[in-house]
């Protein structure tokens, strides 16, 4: 072959290898934008960092600077492991006394237990129980508070007396012109909203209001509601500010850091106890005086369980129901924990099956009829009684629930479950 030919042949092959690399460099740069893509999903759907209202200084210090504050707090009020007392009081900010809840400042009080006045060992702070004598403070406990600040972590259950000393808190507030601060935490079955809600005359310390067991709020939009609903004593109102959480909304799953009482110890204990503390008012014990507290659930007489405990006096519980017995149920703590969440409603099979297959069922309900107050009536009871199913029962107290949906609906702070 001679030159003349070679030229335009190699000229073609040139043009042929140019092409193949643009071609080639065409997928690398298509497959570099892929990987940027997959990449900038991936960053994209890490989830952002919770914060709770406490952690967000910035936001509520200068509101406390120069003022006279009260704490209504437990153990359970924390930024990261510091105390929300030691914080502030690091922040130069002047605490006069601190208002303690049920199961006390540093959550060790049995439920129930009178919690009394005294001081705070470490740093010398008045200590006022709102778990005693006085379940609501007296105007001279307020005397010369500029604002009251609210940090405790609810479970989002009525009969959890956390949100009833808000309340009551919120009133003394209103009533002797104290600014009231709610630093807002998640609620860890704000998930759902179920169960009978509570009818007028039923109201007592573990349900002050005219909600359903579950409300499916947290403490700030809770208070929002008692404040504007106009269900605080004669109608009063107090100068209410929240410090909303960051990066929540109400399907977000939060595991608490920090048992909220001394038996609720984990998150399946939390997420069952909605549906088990209305054993509380029944003979049958919870698992109150074992480790498994609101996961277990038996009586000494029941023939039909598969499991059996012995509740001895414990930490948070000195005096369990049916001490030294063994009391024989069941055990819930193989339960699937993201099956039970997505479930999103009360379980009412525990107790209607406990009371069927219960042979004494005259003294299944406590004669003082404190099932009634956690249910919010009488008509709970009266349907068990009666050989009502689950179903029946829930189809009862939908339309309530619908008109507390609507309302509630009213005072979100956050994203709801659906």
């Amino acid at each position: 072959m001679n030159l003349k030919m070679k030229i335009p042949t190699l000229f073609l092959l040139f043009l042929l290898f140019t092409a193949s690399k643009c071609e080639n460099n065409k997928k690398d740069v298509s497959s570099n934008q892929n990987e940027m893509e997959e990449v900038t999903q991936e960053v994209n759907t890490v989830p952002k960092e919770l914060k709770v209202g406490a952690a967000q200084l910035e936001k509520y210090l200068p509101q406390l600077k120069n003022k006279n504050i009260a704490l209504l707090v437990n153990q359970t009020s924390t930024i990261d492991d510091v105390h929300l007392v030691d914080v502030l009081l690091k922040e130069g900010l002047t605490i006069k006394k601190i208002f303690a809840p049920e199961h006390g400042f540093r959550g060790q009080a049995d439920a129930g237990e009178q919690v009394k006045d005294g001081k705070d060992s470490k740093t010398g702070i008045p200590l006022i129980s709102l778990y005693g004598k006085n379940k609501k403070p007296k105007a001279q406990h307020l005397n010369g508070i500029d604002i009251v600040v609210f940090d405790i972590q609810d479970v989002g259950a009525r009969f959890y007396t956390y949100i009833s000393s808000m309340s009551y808190m919120m009133e003394a507030c209103a009533e002797n012109n104290v600014n009231f601060m709610v630093l807002d935490r998640p609620n860890p079955n704000g998930h759902y909203v179920d169960g009978p809600v509570l009818k007028s005359g039923y109201e007592s310390f573990v349900g002050l209001h005219e909600i359903p067991v579950v409300h499916g709020m947290t403490v700030g939009e809770y208070a929002k509601m008692v404040n504007n609903e106009g269900w605080l004593k004669d109608e009063v109102k107090c100068n209410l500010s929240v410090i909303k959480c960051k990066n929540y909304d109400h399907k977000t799953f939060y595991e608490l850091p920090i048992k909220p009482s001394p038996n609720l110890p984990n998150i399946r204990s939390i997420y069952l106890y909605p549906s088990l503390c209305l054993f509380e008012g029944t003979e049958v014990s919870a698992g109150r005086g074992t480790q498994k507290q609101f996961q277990i659930y038996g009586h000494p007489d029941f023939k039909k369980g598969d499991f059996t405990f012995t509740p001895t006096p414990q930490p948070g519980a000195k005096y369990p129901k049916h001490d030294g017995k063994t009391c024989n149920g069941f055990d819930l703590t193989k339960l699937d924990l993201e099956e039970f969440k997505n479930d999103g409603r009360l379980n009412l099979n525990y107790l209607i099956h406990f009371y069927k297959n219960f042979e004494d069922k005259e003294s299944f309900f406590l004669e003082n009829k404190f099932f009634d107050k956690l249910a919010g009536s009488a008509t709970l009871r009266w349907q068990i009684i009666n050989g009502k199913g689950e179903e029946e029962i829930r189809a009862s107290w939908q339309n309530d629930l619908e008109a507390f949906k609507k309302m509630r609906g009213k005072y979100l702070l956050y994203d709801d479950f659906e």
